[in-house]
C-alpha cells in the first residue's frame, strides 16, 4: 500500500492513515462510493509529492508552516471518512457529508497545485547541490522576499516549455530528420538553424521539441526561450528557474545569472539537456558563448536569420519545394472548401513563384485571397508579378507581404498597424487593444476590436490566443491575446516610417539603453502630429527623458523592462491624451515614480498598468477617468492609504479590472464611495479574503466578477442593495460556503456563475430572482439548481465543462 514509505514521519503518517481510511470506506459507504473513489485518486496522485517532502525533511529544515495546514486538513478528513462509514441511507446528514467530501478533495488538490510549483524539483538532484546554495534557495521559497510573489501569481513549472507547432507543416519532415541527426551527433554542442525571416525556423524547432525521439532523450529538460533583438540574459536565466519550479533569484549582473544557471543545470547530470534559443539576432556571438557550459549531453539549439560560423556549419533551412508550397497555399487559401473559388492553375503557379517557397508569405497571401472573387485573384497576381519597390532585407518576401495588405479595408489595416506598438515576440492583451481603439477610432465599441482582430487572424496577419477561458463571462477578454510574427511587425513599422517624422500617425520608438533617436534630440522637429506614441526601453534605461512636443497624441504605450521607471514629464502637455498603457516586461515589478503626471491629464479616460508597483496616490486626481485595469500589480500602498479619498480622485470611474494582484487582501472601503462604477472585475487575486460591507453603496453596479479569488470566504449581506446588478460571477471561489439570504433582492440579476464552487445550501430567496435567466455551474452542483427549477423558477442551467489549456502557464512578460 502507499503508506509503506512513511516511517515515523508525521506528515506521511497522517497521509497514510487518511488514504487507508478512504480505501476501506469506499466499499462500506456505498452512497459515497463515487466521491470516495475520486478522493482516493487525488490522494494517490499526491503520493509522490508526500514522499518528496519527507525526503527533504530528512536533510533540510523545511518551514513547518508549509505542511501544518495539510496535516490538519487530512486529520479532519480521516474523521469525516469514518463518519461516512456509519451513515445510514435515510440519514439527512448524507448530503452534508457529501459536500464535505467534495470540499476535502478539492482542498487537497488545491494545496498540491499551489505547493507543487515550489517543491516539485526539490528532488535528489537538489540534494547534490552545495548545502549552502540549497539552504539559500529554500529560504527564498519560504520567505517573504520579493521573489515569492511570482509563485503566487504565475510561478509555475512549464515557463520554458516549447509551444506546439501549427497543425499543418508541409515540407518539414525531411528537415526534421536531418536536424535530429545534427542534434544527436557527439561533439556538437551548438547547432544553429539559419534561414531568412518567415522560412519556418521556429516551426521546425517546435516540431523537433515535440518529437518522440527528442523527448525520449531530453525528457523534461528542454528549455525553450525566445531571445529577440534585445537579449536579456538575466531574464532568460530567471525563466529557466521558473520553469524548474524554483524561486526566481534577482541577479545584479549577467555574469551572476550565467553562473547561477550553470549551478542549476549541473545537478541534472547525467540526463541530457536541450536549451533552445529562438530568434537570435546577428552580432549575438558573445551571447551564445555565455551559455556554453562544460556539461555532458548539453546541447544548445539556435534559430537565427544569421549564420554563426564559429559554432560550426549549422543547419540551413531551405525554402519549401513546389509540392509543399502548393499544399500550404491550398490550406491557407482554404481551397479544399467546395464553396471557395478554385483558381486557374496558372494563377496558383504565379503566386507560388512570387512567394519563392517562403511559408509565411504563402500563409499570408493565401489568407488574403481566401474566398475572394476571381477578379481579385487576377488583380493581385498581376501586382505580385510586377516589379515593385522593396525594403530592408528579405526583399521579395517582404514585398509580397506588403502587397497582401491590399486585402485589408482601411479600418482593419489601421488596427494591423497599431499592433507594432507592442514589443516583438510578446503576447498583446486584447483588452489593451480595446482600450486603444475605443479612443483612437471613436465612436466604436468592443465589437469593433474583436471583429477586426478576427479579420486579421483569418488573413493570417495575427494569431489570436486564448490562454484560459472563463466560460462564465463571455464579455471578458482578460485571457485573450494576439501574437504577431516579427516579420509582420517589421512590415508595419516600415510602413509607419514611410512618412516624415512630423506627419506620422504612429510614432514607434525602440530604444537601447539611453540612446535616443537623433530627431528626438533635435528640437526643430517639434511639434509632432502622431496620435499614437509607443516607447520601448530596455533594462539599462535610466529614465532621464528629453522633452517632447506631441499635442495630438491620444494613446501612449510605454513598454518597460527596468525595476524603477519614472514616467516622462512631457506627458503633462498632452492635453488630448485619453489612454495610458504601461506594461513591464521585466521579471520583477517595476516601481513607478512621477505618477502625479496622471493628474495633469485632463482628458485621460483609460489607464492600464501591468506588472508594476504603485506608489501612494495621495496627490492624484483624475476627474475624467472612466476605466482602470491593474494586472499583476503591487497595490498595497494604494489600498493601505486610509487618507486617500477615492470618490474625490475618481468621481466618474465606470469600470475597474483587477487581475492577479497578489497583495490585494481587502478592498478599501473608500472604493465603495464611487457610486458611478458599473463594472467591477476582480479575478485571480488569491489573497482577497473579504469584500467591504460598503459594496452595497455601488447602486449603479451592473457587473460583479470575482472569479478565482480562492481566499474569499463570503459575500456581504449588503450585496442585496445592488438593484442594478445583472451579472454575478463567483466561479472558482473555493472558500465561499454559502450565498447570502439577501441575494434574492437582486431584482435585475440575469446571469449567475458558480463554476468550480463547492456545494452549499442555497437560500430559499433564490426563488425571488424573477429575472434570472441562466445559472452557469458544474455538473456536480447542477442538481441543486434543478430543485429550484421544480419550484417554477424560469432560469436555465448551463453546465460548464472543464477548460483544459496549459498555454496560460507561460509567463507573458518574458
Amino acid at each position: 500500500m502507499a503508506v509503506a514509505f512513511v516511517g515515523g514521519a508525521l506528515l506521511g503518517a497522517v497521509f497514510g492513515e487518511l488514504l487507508r481510511a478512504v480505501s476501506e470506506a469506499k466499499d462500506k459507504a456505498v452512497m459515497f462510493k463515487d466521491l470516495l473513489e475520486q478522493l482516493e485518486s487525488t490522494l494517490q496522485n499526491s503520493t509522490p509529492m508526500i514522499k518528496e517532502i519527507e525526503k527533504l525533511n530528512q536533510v533540510l529544515d523545511l518551514p513547518k508552516h508549509e505542511t501544518d495546514t495539510l496535516i490538519e486538513m487530512m486529520r479532519r478528513g480521516e474523521h469525516l471518512v469514518h463518519k461516512c462509514s456509519r451513515v445510514k441511507w435515510n440519514c439527512f446528514k448524507r448530503y452534508d457529508y457529501a459536500k464535505k467530501i467534495i470540499k476535502l478533495d478539492r482542498s487537497i488538490d488545491t494545496f498540491f497545485r499551489t505547493y507543487i510549483p515550489l517543491q516539485q524539483t526539490r528532488d535528489n538532484r537538489v540534494i547534490m547541490v552545495d548545502l549552502k546554495e540549497v539552504h539559500m534557495m529554500v529560504k527564498r521559497l519560504s520567505g517573504n522576499d520579493r521573489t515569492s510573489w511570482m509563485f503566487n501569481q504565475v510561478g509555475v513549472a512549464g515557463a520554458c516549455s516549447a509551444p506546439d507547432p501549427p497543425p499543418v507543416t508541409p515540407g518539414l519532415d525531411v528537415p526534421l530528420q536531418e536536424l535530429k541527426l545534427e542534434l544527436f551527433k557527439d561533439g556538437r554542442q551548438v547547432i544553429v538553424v539559419s534561414a531568412p525571416g518567415g522560412y519556418g525556423k521556429t516551426t521546425l524547432v517546435k516540431k523537433l521539441c515535440k518529437d518522440d525521439q527528442v523527448l525520449g532523450k531530453f525528457k523534461d529538460n528542454i528549455f525553450f526561450v525566445t531571445v529577440s533583438q534585445t537579449p536579456n540574459v538575466k531574464g532568460i536565466v530567471q525563466k529557466v528557474y521558473q520553469h524548474k519550479g524554483y524561486a526566481v533569484p534577482e541577479f545584479q549582473t549577467d555574469e551572476d545569472a550565467i553562473n547561477d544557471l550553470e549551478r542549476l543545470l549541473k545537478p541534472i547530470r547525467p540526463e541530457a539537456i536541450l536549451l533552445v534559443l529562438d530568434d537570435v539576432w546577428s552580432g549575438s556571438e558573445s551571447l551564445l558563448q555565455k551559455f556554453k557550459f562544460q556539461l555532458p549531453y548539453y546541447k544548445i539549439l539556435v534559430t537565427s536569420r544569421s549564420v554563426f560560423p564559429q559554432f560550426g556549419s549549422g543547419y540551413d533551412l531551405k525554402p519549401l519545394n513546389d509540392e509543399a508550397a502548393r499544399t500550404l497555399f491550398h490550406y491557407s487559401a482554404n481551397l479544399q472548401d467546395g464553396n471557395s473559388y478554385i483558381p486557374d492553375e496558372n494563377l496558383v503557379n504565379k503566386i507560388l513563384r512570387a512567394c519563392k517557397g517562403c511559408p509565411l508569405a504563402l500563409i499570408v497571401v493565401g489568407g488574403s485571397l481566401c474566398g475572394k472573387h476571381p477578379a481579385i485573384w487576377q488583380k493581385r497576381v498581376k501586382e505580385w508579378t510586377q516589379d515593385v519597390s522593396v525594403f530592408h532585407s528579405n526583399k521579395e518576401i517582404l514585398s509580397c507581404l506588403e502587397r497582401s495588405l491590399d486585402a485589408l479595408n482601411n479600418e482593419v489595416k489601421e488596427c494591423y498597424m497599431d499592433l507594432c506598438s507592442f514589443p516583438e515576440d510578446q503576447r498583446i492583451p486584447i483588452t489593451a487593444l480595446v482600450d486603444m481603439w475605443m479612443e483612437l477610432y471613436e465612436p466604436v465599441d468592443e465589437l469593433f476590436a474583436i471583429a477586426n482582430l478576427h479579420e486579421l487572424s483569418n488573413l493570417n496577419l495575427a494569431n489570436c490566443v486564448v490562454t484560459r477561458k472563463y466560460a462564465s463571462d463571455d464579455s471578458c477578454y482578460n485571457d485573450h491575446f494576439v501574437m504577431q510574427h516579427d516579420l509582420l511587425r517589421e512590415l508595419a513599422i516600415y510602413q509607419s516610417k514611410l512618412e516624415r517624422i512630423k506627419q506620422r500617425k504612429r510614432l514607434i520608438i525602440d530604444m537601447s539603453g539611453n540612446n535616443f533617436p537623433e530627431w528626438w534630440m533635435d528640437q526643430k522637429q517639434h511639434p509632432l502630429n502622431a496620435s499614437l506614441l509607443s516607447i520601448s526601453t530596455d533594462e539599462t534605461f535610466s529614465s532621464n527623458w528629453y522633452d517632447m512636443e506631441a499635442p495630438e497624441v491620444k494613446v501612449v504605450v510605454l513598454n518597460v523592462r527596468t525595476k524603477k521607471y519614472t514616467l516622462p514629464k512631457f506627458l503633462e502637455k498632452m492635453d488630448k491624451l485619453k489612454v495610458m498603457i504601461v506594461t513591464n516586461y521585466g521579471f520583477f515589478p517595476a516601481e513607478l515614480s512621477n505618477i502625479q503626471v496622471f493628474g495633469a491629464l485632463s482628458n485621460l479616460k483609460r489607464i492600464r498598468l501591468e506588472h508594476v508597483s504603485l506608489p501612494s496616490l495621495t496627490t492624484v486626481r483624475m476627474k475624467h477617468l472612466q476605466n482602470v485595469s491593474l494586472v499583476m500589480c503591487n497595490v498595497d500602498q494604494v489600498v493601505q492609504n486610509s487618507t486617500f479619498h477615492f470618490s474625490d480622485a475618481f468621481p466618474n470611474l465606470l469600470e475597474i479590472d483587477i487581475d492577479y494582484c497578489n497583495d490585494l487582501i481587502e478592498l478599501p472601503d473608500g472604493l465603495c464611495d464611487i457610486v458611478s462604477i458599473k463594472k467591477l472585475r476582480i479575478t485571480n487575486c488569491h489573497k482577497l479574503s473579504a469584500l467591504p460591507e460598503g459594496i452595497g453603496k455601488l447602486v449603479n453596479l451592473q457587473m460583479l466578477t470575482l472569479a478565482s479569488c480562492t481566499d474569499l470566504s463570503a459575500l456581504p449581506d449588503t450585496i442585496g442593495n445592488l438593484s442594478n446588478l445583472n451579472f454575478l460571477d463567483i466561479s472558482e471561489c473555493l472558500n465561499i460556503q454559502e450565498l447570502p439570504e439577501r441575494i434574492g433582492e437582486l431584482c435585475s440579476l440575469k446571469t449567475l456563475c458558480l463554476k468550480g464552487c463547492s456545494m452549499f445550501e442555497l437560500p430559499s430567496s433564490i426563488l425571488k430572482l424573477e429575472n434570472l435567466e441562466v445559472v452557469k455551474c458544474d455538473e456536480e452542483t447542477a442538481y441543486q439548481w434543478e430543485y429550484f427549477q421544480l419550484g417554477q423558477a424560469k432560469f436555465r442551467i448551463e453546465v460548464i465543462q472543464e477548460d483544459i489549456n496549459l498555454y496560460w502557464l507561460h509567463n507573458p512578460h518574458l
